[in-house]
């Protein structure tokens, strides 16, 4: 460990020399700070992926074993005797695509209603709107029980969906995004067209939202897909587990098996990374869209 902090002492060292010797320094500077910082961002992945080959004793084992070992089949048949992986998986499908199309669709709408239209009070909502952003999400978890208690929403996945399917958040973002980036004039010349409200909005808008809806899509399904508490208190049957609570199911006080633990940690991160490698393109441009105003 002292080696490694002097090494990095060292090398932080060389890079400041670099920089101020050589204009080109600064750039082959930045580029290693930023490779070393992705690089440690990427190292709990790394390890998740080699513990997930493993078996429990050599994931204890000091110093900890940094090569893919030859226990990942064990660890697939432990993994699939002890839970269904396929069915949680399913359900965190289900969950996930649903909530994250219906935020689109509604947070789209409302923000654009927000930026767009002039109506009694409007200003008054949007304040109230923001306002319940301050509130914690713990503070409503009962109330919210007792509502899904009285629908009949228990071990449902409405509960999980519906309510947030509108948040403050969303409509926000939208609302944020359709100032900076939706021109009045091409509104006003599809209304002289002839188009309706509803075909403005889904033929003309909706294309230009598609940053703020790739943005927008990956945070919610991110936050949805890892979605925990209120999964565990409205969900009772095994059946209809999602996959943190499948995770969960599988830690036992009569001992867990991290090895088959980690390889199904691993399936549930693998459909997060593939949605951001897919759509990173469209996420940072609705993160930066707006950022600089002509």
């Amino acid at each position: 460990m002292k080696t490694l902090l002097l090494l990095l002492a060292v090398t932080a060292v060389v890079l400041i020399v670099i920089s101020v010797l050589h204009p080109i320094g600064k750039k082959i500077s930045l580029y290693l700070i930023l490779i070393a910082i992705a690089l440690i961002m990427l190292l709990p992945f790394y390890m998740m992926f080699v513990m997930s080959t493993l078996k429990t004793n050599e994931i204890y084992s000091f110093p900890p074993i940094v090569t893919f070992g030859s226990n990942l089949i064990e660890n697939f048949k432990n993994m699939t005797a002890a839970v269904n992986l396929p069915r949680a998986f399913l359900n965190s499908c289900i969950v996930t695509f649903s909530y994250t199309i219906l935020v689109l669709f509604f947070c789209s709408m409302g923000g654009y209603a927000f930026s767009v239209y002039d109506f009694p009070g409007k200003n008054m909502l949007f304040t109230i709107l923001l306002g319940t952003m301050m509130i914690p999400a713990t503070a409503g978890m009962i109330p919210w029980f007792i509502m899904m208690s009285k629908f009949g929403w228990v071990n449902d996945f409405k509960a999980l969906i519906i309510p947030g399917c509108a948040n403050a958040f969303g409509i926000f973002w939208m609302r944020q995004y359709c100032q900076n980036n939706v021109p009045k004039a091409l509104m006003e010349a599809a209304r002289i067209d002839g188009c309706s409200e509803w075909t403005i909005f889904f033929r003309v808008i909706a294309p230009i939202l598609k940053p703020a809806y790739a943005s927008l899509g990956i945070m919610n399904f991110v936050n949805q897909w890892n979605e925990f508490t209120q999964a565990l208190i409205i969900l009772r049957k095994e059946k209809m587990y999602t996959l943190p609570l499948l995770l969960r199911s599988m830690v036992s006080d009569r001992g867990t098996d991290y090895g088959a633990m980690m390889l199904a940690s691993t399936c549930a991160v693998l459909p997060l990374l593939i949605c951001f490698l897919c759509a990173s393109k469209f996420f940072m441009d609705g993160l930066t869209a707006g950022a600089v105003k002509e």
